[in-house]
């Protein structure tokens, strides 16, 4: 085991919970990817790896028992896997489940890893005897690789092979998936307490716009919570044939939901031409878009997009303004929200974080990544 003596920064910084690591921390240091033991003034401080990613140069991490770890992750998250309504949810999330540069999520009776740098990918046969052992119950596994690399970017790892794409539930919605076609699987888990507000309570009546629209979950979680219609927006070219398809697992008319392919800002252009109005807005866009006219970042230009919403928005409309745009602070995002709306009053009348599969690190609020706000204008 490599030892590495820190400065007081690094230690202070650790000393306070944050387990992601940066080359900040270590001024006039070198380190090797790796497990190290981590000393200050030739006192123990923690257990860390190395392994450059897109957070950092790597974490501490509180154990290498990877059984122990994913044991507790799975005890942690009984009342998920005793839910018959919602068989899709994260078992493991990085450093708020102890070891930071992996997650897993679970898609009915297939798991789904995902892998934040090399060093991490080099302990995969480890991890994944651990954990069959921990869910023998789970059929068959599947990787995202989402760091640099030559390595295929979704691979199919052991067990039995998942149809191309299959039906999963929450809270009683069926979605329809997939696990082998690039990075992406049909759905974001982190969002469905937001999908479950829309299907209990805030959609049922209700003209819904859905910018930024991927497969259109909210869309459907509000057409099964009531909408009167349903209106999405995305300009990714599948992004009509994924989405008809959650609508049609459920058996709803595609009557009075439309599917636009194109760009969002000129769709809101197009929506106030045409004297459109909508009861409620959902806004949720990747942190940085890019297209043939304008580069977007979430942190500088997502008041541009409410902006945009209050003309076709309908009096005592809501907005559901979202980022996972980690670094990006609640406050940061609010005054955001407040430069998009100007001189127009609102109120927040529910906020939204990660949902509890997601687990967090307390000590780094980086790690909280999503926000979401429930936005009414007076």
């Amino acid at each position: 085991m490599t030892k590495l003596t820190i400065n007081k920064y690094a230690a202070k910084k650790i000393s306070q919970g944050i387990a992601v690591l940066d080359a900040r921390d270590f001024p006039g240091n070198s380190y090797t990817e790796g497990f190290a033991d981590l000393y200050f003034e030739h006192q123990f401080v923690s257990k860390a790896y190395f392994s450059r990613q897109n957070k950092g140069i790597g974490w501490t991490v509180t154990s290498t028992d990877f059984s122990q770890l994913l044991t507790d992750a799975k005890n942690k998250r009984k009342t998920y896997a005793q839910d018959s309504s919602t068989t899709a949810y994260r078992i493991f999330n990085q450093d708020g489940d102890g070891f930071g540069g992996m997650t897993i999520d679970i898609y009915g009776d297939y798991a789904l890893f995902s892998w934040y740098n090399a060093f991490i990918y080099t302990l995969k046969d480890e991890i994944l005897s651990a954990f069959q052992t921990v869910f023998p119950e789970i059929l068959g596994a599947y990787e995202k690789v989402r760091f640099e690399s030559k390595l295929p970017i979704s691979s199919h790892i052991y067990g039995k092979v998942a149809p191309e794409k299959f039906i999963i539930l929450e809270n009683g919605v069926k979605y329809q998936v997939f696990l082998n076609d690039g990075l992406m699987t049909g759905i974001f888990l982190d969002q469905h307490e937001v999908r479950g507000a829309l299907l209990e309570y805030l959609a049922a009546g209700k003209d819904i716009l859905n910018l930024f629209s991927y497969t259109a979950a909210f869309s459907v979680a509000s057409a099964m919570g009531g909408a009167k219609s349903t209106t999405s927006v995305d300009l990714a070219k599948r992004s009509r044939e994924l989405s008809e398809a959650h609508f049609k697992a459920n058996g709803l008319s595609l009557d009075a939901h439309k599917f636009h392919v194109m760009d969002v800002f000129e769709y809101a252009k197009y929506a106030a031409r045409k004297k459109l109005g909508f009861d409620l807005i959902v806004i949720d866009p990747p942190s940085f878009a890019r297209n043939k006219k304008m580069t977007f970042s979430v942190a500088k230009d997502y008041h541009q997009l409410i902006t945009d919403a209050l003309p076709i928005l309908n009096r005592h409309g809501k907005i559901i303004a979202s980022t996972n745009h980690a670094r990006l602070s609640r406050i940061d995002f609010l005054d955001e929200l407040r430069k998009g709306f100007g001189t127009q009053k609102f109120e927040i009348i529910s906020e939204f974080r990660l949902p509890a599969d997601f687990a967090t690190n307390p000590a780094d609020a980086q790690s909280d990544y999503l926000k979401v706000f429930v936005l009414e204008v007076k």
